[in-house]
């Protein structure tokens, strides 16, 4: 029990440190002015450096977090697991919220929905991942245990593996709304391809986590193979592909080379979970945990601080791309206290409100069904009534 509450706090505070830099990340992105963003510059550099890493550490956490979740049910597996159903309906609202997200509802009054509807994001993402995971749990659960890993690395190796292919098409000949999950062409931020690939090494990570979990060293083997992974993936991917390219003659070898972001993102997560795990008992604070566990919640109302969901009216309208390093890097900070202060008050009056939404829901039924009565006795005589007549009027005639 011991080590499944550190690894928790463990995965806790490596969520609160993703979404925290995302936070960060999107203030500073859409807000600072073209002018500042000086590739020679070292802060700014360092800083999109680090940029780069908040998203794949956030899917591989997500997918990590959701199939230890989902295995570690012994007794009721497969469509019996409590998580499947839940995670469906996780999955489903992840979709639905991130849509929301983007609606503009002024535009409704006029009748139109603008093409930044369909683009699809992180939550749409998560949500189908989500989806992704507990349908290859679906398939593999009764079968050998070596099949549930190898989908789940095999998914990550095709998807990056030929992702220049894939990432080459605009896949035109599918709906917009549906190709935006494939393809950035029509203004998706992230697409499920190649991003699924994060989650389901994230996923494969916590099977054998799960498998070994009560082995007294864990951490020690844990900390030494990310660390080990994470290197060969920063330092010799590269050149691996390099020589690959140059013994065979495979063009999508050197493709790979050329743009190996990729797996060599995946090597810098390794190395985060490698800093997290030695770090376990050390960020043990319950508020860090507590963000954590709250990421949702802060995702949602940073998108309507900063992009004006619904209203269209943010932070992102008023100062789009005109601020100063002065007065981002406060800015940046203060956003976060903010965000995360609203998402600490949402969550403590949330089972208040839930009770109360229930009450409404549970008066909402009472009066439909009261309603339904009433109409089917009124429909029950107007029937008898129209019986009656009909056998009048063939009678008479």
């Amino acid at each position: 029990m011991k080590q499944n509450t550190f690894r928790l706090y463990f995965i806790d505070v490596m969520r609160a440190f993703a979404i925290t830099m995302m936070l960060q990340g999107h203030f500073v992105d859409s807000l600072l002015a073209p002018e500042f963003r000086d590739e020679s510059n070292i802060i700014f550099s360092t800083w999109k450096y680090f940029r780069g890493i908040t998203a794949p550490t956030f899917f591989t956490v997500a997918g990590f977090i959701f199939m230890y979740l989902l295995i570690k049910d012994t007794v009721n597996v497969g469509w019996n697991n409590p998580r499947v159903r839940k995670g469906i309906k996780r999955g489903l609202t992840l979709i639905g919220l991130g849509y929301l997200l983007r609606l503009n509802i002024t535009g409704l009054f006029v009748g139109k929905v603008y093409a930044g509807f369909y683009m699809v994001d992180v939550l749409h993402c998560i949500g189908i991942s989500i989806l992704l995971l507990i349908s290859i749990y679906l398939y593999s659960y009764q079968r050998k245990s070596f099949v549930m890993p190898s989908l789940l690395l095999g998914s990550t190796l095709l998807l990056f593996l030929f992702a220049p292919i894939y990432g080459a098409s605009n896949f035109e000949m599918l709906p917009v709304a549906l190709a935006n999950y494939f393809t950035k062409a029509y203004g998706s931020v992230f697409t499920i391809i190649p991003w699924f690939g994060y989650a389901a090494f994230g996923a494969f990570m916590a099977v054998f986590f799960n498998k070994y979990k009560e082995f007294k060293y864990i951490y020690h083997y844990a900390i030494g193979i990310t660390f080990v992974l994470g290197i060969a993936l920063l330092w010799f991917s590269s050149p691996f592909f390099l020589e690959v390219y140059r013994l065979t003659g495979i063009e999508l070898a050197s493709q790979i080379y050329s743009n190996n972001y990729l797996f060599m993102r995946l090597g810098n997560v390794m190395i985060w979970f490698t800093l997290f795990m030695l770090l376990r008992n050390v960020i043990t604070s319950k508020a860090i945990r507590t963000i954590g566990q709250n990421t949702l919640s802060i995702y949602v109302i940073h998108f309507m601080l900063l992009y004006g969901s619904f209203s269209g009216i943010g932070l992102y309208k008023f100062f789009k791309l005109s601020l100063n390093p002065y007065v981002i890097v406060p800015g940046a900070l203060m956003f976060v206290i903010a965000t995360v202060y609203l998402s600490f008050r949402y969550n403590e009056y949330k089972p208040m409100v839930t009770e109360k939404l229930e009450l409404v829901k549970q008066e909402l039924q009472i009066f439909f069904l009261e309603t339904y009565q009433v109409v089917y006795l009124i429909l029950q005589k107007l029937k008898e009534k129209i019986i009656a007549l009909l056998a009048f009027v063939r009678s008479g005639s």
